[in-house]
């Protein structure tokens, strides 16, 4: 089986949680076997293409002149993937299917469906609906327009949660057996915990402080202002605390602007970017690891601190209200409420000693669910499965005509012609 992968990011390019993802699903495929092909942007530093075993990846460059707007950069990146796809199959590479990662990629995803003849799987990692608490704008209409469009043309939609699941049926109204639930993951030995240099801690915090870490984008979705309101609460009762947040993102100044009218500006730490290293260091010393997101299909980083042991408390949304088992494996508060964070905040700080039952559980459940391994064997059986529609389908093998072939020709019926307007 040869997979065809399209990506907008991937390492060393990583926007948001789509390029470890699409990284860690390429390589658990691979370990089963499965040859798998990655198409994303260029990316500084990064060589053009890459083989290891069955998995190549190839960074296309952007040849075009500067486009006027945010869709059209993403029109000419679908252009860009087309024509390396083209180039690959030109060169003898034949795909069994193509696998697209959000909307990004949907023009080019289509193109390659109906040119080539293969099933189309599409991964939603986020609707722009949910990201935004409904479409407010042209912009928003035009996006969410775009993921129900590559929804309505994959033969399988896969997300990682039950939250996503609904909201898919909600949003774009898909039939529950198009949908496969198959959850995001991590490889547990990527977060065994790496000797403490000499001094690192106080880099971050004063020896009596006790360490309150976050990280992550720093967009509003992600809750870092529920978070900053919570930690003011927190210091009246427990001043030995230090809040660490880790990351970069559009709202960096807006948040360092809240933390100054909070009056606990002093107390915490704006990183900026760190390293896999200093983020899986910070788990390690970490206190509290809190994500106190409003929006959170799934929540891969709340995985990689329980990979880690961290103690670990998120906002009850999403994904995260599904991994996080309340008073088992982590804690969970109310989403977008202060109090309800800074309660949460101030019991696990006063009772380490069950915290640590619960950080060991945590441990115990990504190894037994959320290993890589586990979750790209079933998605492997999403794949045969529609493999072997398609055989019953087509059994002499021949790919079908194109789309636009057949709505010329008058071979579908109306209400799929009215179905894309």
């Amino acid at each position: 089986m040869h997979v065809l992968m399209l990506s907008w990011e991937y390492p060393p390019r990583v926007v948001g949680g789509i390029a470890r993802h699409v990284r860690d699903l390429a390589h658990g495929l691979v370990a089963q076997g499965v040859k798998v092909t990655v198409v994303t942007p260029a990316a500084e530093g990064a060589p053009s293409y890459e083989k290891e075993g069955l998995l190549s990846v190839c960074r296309v460059p952007s040849g075009h002149p500067r486009a006027m707007d945010f869709t059209g950069r993403v029109m000419q990146l679908n252009f860009d993937f087309l024509q390396e796809t083209l180039a690959l199959v030109y060169s003898g590479e034949r795909f069994d299917l193509v696998h697209a990662h959000d909307w990004v990629t949907a023009y080019a995803a289509r193109a390659i469906k109906h040119g080539l003849g293969l099933p189309l799987f599409a991964t939603i990692h986020a609707t722009e609906w949910g990201r935004n608490n409904g479409l407010h704008n042209d912009l928003q209409r035009h996006i969410s327009d775009l993921e129900w469009w590559l929804c309505y043309e994959a033969w399988r939609v896969i997300c990682c949660s039950h939250h996503m699941r609904g909201e898919l049926v909600h949003v774009f109204q898909l039939p529950a057996d198009k949908i496969r639930l198959i959850p995001n993951g991590v490889y547990p030995a990527e977060f065994v915990t790496p000797p403490v240099p000499a001094g690192f801690r106080e880099r971050y915090a004063a020896p009596d402080e006790r360490i309150v870490f976050h990280v992550g984008r720093l967009v509003r979705e992600k809750g870092v202002d529920v978070l900053l309101e919570a930690f003011a609460r927190l210091l009246a009762r427990f001043p030995q605390a230090k809040l660490v947040v880790a990351g970069r993102g559009p709202h960096e100044e807006a948040l360092h602007e809240h933390a100054r009218r909070l009056g606990i500006y002093q107390r915490v730490y704006f990183t900026g970017y760190i390293d896999d290293t200093t983020r899986n260091l910070l788990y390690h010393l970490a206190d509290a690891v809190v994500f106190p997101s409003l929006y959170e299909p799934f929540g891969i980083v709340a995985l990689e601190a329980m990979a880690a042991g961290a103690p670990l408390l998120v906002a009850d949304t999403g994904g995260l209200g599904e991994i996080v088992v309340h008073g088992r494996n982590g804690l969970k508060a109310r989403s977008g409420a202060p109090v309800s964070l800074a309660e949460n905040l101030l019991w696990m700080l006063e009772n380490p000693a069950r915290t640590a039952g619960m950080r060991r559980q945590a441990r115990e459940d990504v190894r037994n669910f959320y290993d890589w391994e586990k979750i790209a064997l079933r998605t492997v059986e999403a794949y045969e499965e529609v493999l072997t529609e398609q055989a019953r389908i087509r059994p002499d093998g021949i790919p079908a005509r194109s789309f636009s072939r057949m709505d010329r020709e008058g071979g579908w019926p109306d209400r799929y012609r009215e179905a894309i307007g």
